[in-house]
């Protein structure tokens, strides 16, 4: 990945988790990386932990950001998720959701249950 699309990673994430705070999720962690993937924030909102894919377009020339996020992304986000729940000896009873934080522009969209 090149620095220019790091850093505008880094600022949609910045963004994301900002937003997620003003939604009343509670970030616990960024940037969590495995052997298969990584994700983007890891949250809770009320009892429910909540895996999180952010993408950004500053338009939507080549679609919406969300669509970015297919079928092999998801995969490696639910193959992390389960690292994530293993390393920190949580229950894979514990009830978990796939959000994606959706920056368009300088629209915000949180995509509850996406994948």
């Amino acid at each position: 990945m090149k620095k220019n699309n790091r850093e505008t990673g880094a600022k949609a994430e910045a963004i994301a988790c900002w937003f997620l705070k003003q939604q009343g999720y509670d970030v616990l962690e960024q940037n969590f990386y495995t052997k298969v993937g990584e994700i983007d924030i890891i949250a809770k909102e009320d009892q429910t932990l909540v895996f999180v894919e952010v993408k950004y377009r500053k338009d939507d020339k080549k679609g919406y950001p969300a669509q970015a996020v297919d079928q092999r992304k998801q995969q490696k986000i639910r193959k992390s998720a389960m690292i994530y729940l293993k390393k920190n000896h949580l229950s894979f009873e514990q009830p978990i959701r796939f959000d994606v934080v959706e920056i368009l522009g300088k629209k915000i969209r949180v995509i509850k249950h996406a994948f």
